[in-house]
C-alpha cells in the first residue's frame, strides 16, 4: 500500500495531466456531435474486430461439425438427383436413376494410399452402417472406387488408382463404352480401353459411368479425354482420361447401395448358364 502512495506522489504531475486530458476529451465529445460520432464509430470498430476474432475462432472449432452437416446435406441432394426424372438438368445429363433416397451413406476417408500399384482407401463406416462388398463409392467430383471388404465399423475400398480396378465407362457424347483401368503411373489419369475405332472422339470430351455397370448409376462423372492412342494389338482406342477427382486429397464420400445389383447379376448368370 505504501508503494502505491509513493507512486502517486512521485508521479502526481503526470497523473493530474492525464486526468485533465481525459476530462477535456469527455467535455469535447459531449459538446460536439462530430467528435461524439467519431468516438462511437471508433469504439464500434474496435469491439467489432474483437467479436470477429472470437467468431472466427468459434467457427474454426466447429468446422468438423459443419463439414459433417454439409456432407449429410449433399447426400440428401444427391439422393434427390438420382431419383428425379423430369428436371431440365437431368435431361442434359441423361437421367441418373436407381439409387433411392435412403441408399446413400455418408462416410469419411480415414486412410488413403495412392503411391503403389494396388491402392486402397479405408472408410469410417462398416457393416453396422449397412455397407457391403461391391458398393460404389463417389464424391462430389466423381467416382472414387468400390467397397472391397467390411468390418463392423470400417470398410476398405478398391481405389480407381488400383491396377486391378475395372469399371464400365462411356464417352458421354457418343455413348461408346469401354473399361476404365489404371496403368499404375500417374495419380491424375486413368485409361479407358476397348473403345471401338468407329467412336467419334475429341480431346476434352467427358467420360462418365456406363449403363452396363451393376455398381454405379449411369452418368456419374469420371474425367475428360486427355489423349487418344490406338492399340496395335487390338486396334481399339486407348484413351487417357484426366480424372475430375484429386485422388490424393479425399475427405467425405458417398457409398451407394444398389438393391438391383444381385437381381441383375443373377439374371445375367442365368442367361450365361442357358
Amino acid at each position: 500500500m505504501q508503494q502505491i502512495f509513493n507512486f502517486i506522489f512521485k508521479n502526481s504531475n503526470r497523473l493530474l495531466f492525464l486526468l485533465l486530458l481525459c476530462i477535456s476529451f469527455l467535455l469535447t465529445i459531449q459538446s460536439h456531435s462530430f467528435h461524439r460520432s467519431k468516438m462511437i464509430s471508433s469504439a464500434n470498430f474496435l469491439s467489432g474486430g474483437v467479436y470477429q476474432q472470437i467468431n472466427d475462432v468459434s467457427e474454426y472449432l466447429n468446422l468438423r461439425t459443419e463439414n459433417e452437416a454439409l456432407a449429410l446435406e449433399n447426400a440428401r441432394l444427391k439422393s434427390i438427383l438420382f431419383n428425379t426424372k423430369d428436371t431440365s438438368y437431368l435431361k442434359r445429363m441423361d437421367s441418373i436413376k436407381g439409387i433411392p433416397a435412403d441408399d446413400v451413406l455418408v462416410s469419411k476417408v480415414i486412410r488413403n494410399s495412392y503411391n503403389v500399384h494396388e491402392n486402397f482407401l479405408t472408410l469410417n463406416s462398416g457393416s453396422n452402417d449397412g455397407v457391403k462388398q461391391d458398393m460404389g463409392v463417389i464424391n462430389d467430383l466423381g467416382i472414387v472406387g468400390i467397397v472391397d471388404n467390411t468390418s463392423p465399423q470400417f470398410a476398405t475400398v478398391l481405389s480407381i488408382l488400383n491396377v486391378k480396378s475395372r469399371i464400365n465407362a462411356k464417352i458421354k457424347k457418343s455413348n461408346h463404352f469401354g473399361s476404365l483401368i489404371w496403368n499404375g503411373k500417374s495419380t491424375g489419369f486413368a485409361q479407358l480401353v476397348d473403345v471401338p475405332r468407329l467412336a467419334a472422339i475429341r480431346k476434352g470430351d467427358t467420360i462418365v459411368t456406363g449403363a452396363q455397370s451393376a455398381i454405379f448409376p449411369e452418368n456419374i462423372n469420371i474425367g475428360t479425354i486427355d489423349k487418344v492412342e490406338i492399340d496395335d494389338q487390338t486396334h481399339y482406342y486407348t484413351i487417357t482420361v484426366k480424372l475430375f477427382n484429386d485422388m490424393t486429397n479425399l475427405g467425405h464420400v458417398y457409398i451407394l447401395k444398389s438393391k438391383n445389383r444381385e437381381e441383375l447379376l443373377n439374371l445375367e448368370k442365368r442367361n450365361t448358364d442357358e
